[in-house]
């Protein structure tokens, strides 16, 4: 097996202290994972060669800089083309650009289509031009808590990789310590539909020039949870120009909404993730054709909105002291409000709960009065009160049912809706009285 061939397959090499350096295969998962691999012991690398997913675990690339690297004859294309390896998972090794840029456009003879870097340091910088024009299988790229120079000033050598860049379909760079991406790089990525840029330091004033006029126009899904965010209002200027975003994740952000303020979020957007941003109110512009909307774990009292489209809402772990109206949200069939600070269902919207598909309303403060418990119950009986029913729904009060579980309340018909009992006895007299006439 020639040198190129042994650095594609095994991109983590040479012995640490501790590790026996070999592979395993687990024939269940078709995965493969090897530890600190070295060309003495290359020969275990072969149980790797029916797996789909190889994992490559330690090691030292440095040495193999200076190994000379021809191109692949004939029988080394046709191993490379026999792997039914589709995803490389490459760890905790230092990668010299150097090597990589040389020995990635082998990738080509492959069926990988993931690639992906896990707690790696890129060191120095490679001659990509035997990268111009070349085309990969790879589809999916992503680098976690991976340390490399700064992007600024690389702009060669992802123009040097556009061929390959401009089909990519999925990206994801996280936990990097990324501040902000130059414009010429987004615009490289022509066909990219999901990016994931989370446990970042991105803030505010990065996003305008990192999703700049041109840059990323495929994006479908934008996940930015995990950084340093702050202004609602900022945010949604610095995405206005992804006019195909369907999908966007902001949780775990400390945003501040501004209710004067006004901003025109991408019209496409349906999948809204606002939960554990500190928000105490909803938003006064919020994205116009939502079907998901996610603002759990934030400090809201009250919530009015109104979408046509609207199909699941997520409240819970807020400070609601009512069930919001879905009145104008014909189209929800979510709601969930658990852990809250709701005592009771109102009548008038248990009757429009019964048509959604999945309630939840676990660990709030329930009043077992009549209505408050007969509600819940009369609800859990037609099978809408999803997860947590019956173990999660307690009673707060009054005094005498403090503690119990909602579903075991006794609920009596004239204790709890006397009109039920009255209104039929009042025409049963009537009809008695005309009949004695």
């Amino acid at each position: 097996m020639s040198v190129a061939v042994f650095l594609l397959l095994g991109l983590g090499l040479l012995e640490a202290e501790g590790r026996r350096n070999r592979c395993f295969f687990n024939r269940t998962q078709d995965y493969c994972v090897c530890y600190n691999l070295s060309e003495e012991t290359i020969g275990s690398i072969i149980q790797c060669l029916p797996a789909t997913v190889v994992e490559f675990r330690g090691g030292d690339l440095e040495k193999y800089i200076a190994f000379p690297i021809r191109d692949l004859d004939s029988s080394d294309r046709e191993i490379l083309g026999s792997l039914t390896i589709q995803k490389i998972i490459i760890g905790n090794v230092l990668v010299p650009e150097i090597l990589l840029a040389r020995v990635l456009r082998f990738f080509s003879y492959t069926h990988v289509q993931e690639l992906a870097f896990e707690s790696c340091i890129f060191q120095g910088t490679g001659n990509w031009s035997d990268m111009e024009g070349q085309n990969l299988p790879i589809l999916s790229l992503s680098f976690h808590n991976v340390t490399s120079a700064l992007l600024t000033g690389h702009e060669q050598a992802f123009s040097s990789l556009s061929s390959w860049l401009e089909t990519l379909e999925e990206l994801a760079v996280t936990g990097s310590g990324i501040t902000s991406l130059p414009c010429a790089i987004g615009r490289v990525f022509r066909a990219l539909r999901s990016l994931d840029l989370a446990q970042n330091s991105l803030g505010d004033g990065s996003l305008t020039p990192t999703f700049c006029q041109g840059a990323f126009p495929q994006l479908r899904e934008l996940s930015l949870h995990h950084n340093n965010l702050s202004s609602y209002r900022n945010v949604c200027e610095g995405l206005e120009l992804l006019p195909g975003l369907r999908r966007l994740d902001l949780s775990h952000n400390k945003l501040m909404a501004d209710p004067l303020s006004s901003c025109q979020w991408p019209a496409s957007l349906q999948y809204f993730n606002l939960s554990n941003t500190g928000l105490d109110e909803v938003p006064t512009w919020l994205p116009p054709n939502l079907e998901v909307l996610d603002m759990s774990h934030n400090h809201l009292q009250a919530v009015d909105i109104s979408f046509s489209s609207l199909k699941k809402l997520f409240l819970n772990q807020n400070l609601l002291q009512a069930v919001p109206s879905i009145r104008s949200c014909p189209m929800l069939d979510t709601l969930h409000l658990d852990n809250n600070s709701i005592p009771e269902l109102p009548r008038a919207e248990v009757k429009l709960l019964r048509h959604l598909q999945d309630v939840a309303v676990a660990d709030n403060p329930f009043s077992c009065s009549c209505s408050g418990a007969g509600e819940l119950q009369a609800l859990a009986a037609t099978g809408h009160l999803g997860q947590g029913w019956p173990e999660d729904y307690r009673c707060h009060s009054p005094a005498p049912y403090q503690g119990w579980p909602v579903a075991q309340v006794p609920v009596s018909v004239l204790r709890c809706d006397l009109a039920a009992v009255v209104a039929p006895l009042c025409v049963a007299l009537a009809v008695l009285g005309l009949a004695g006439a």
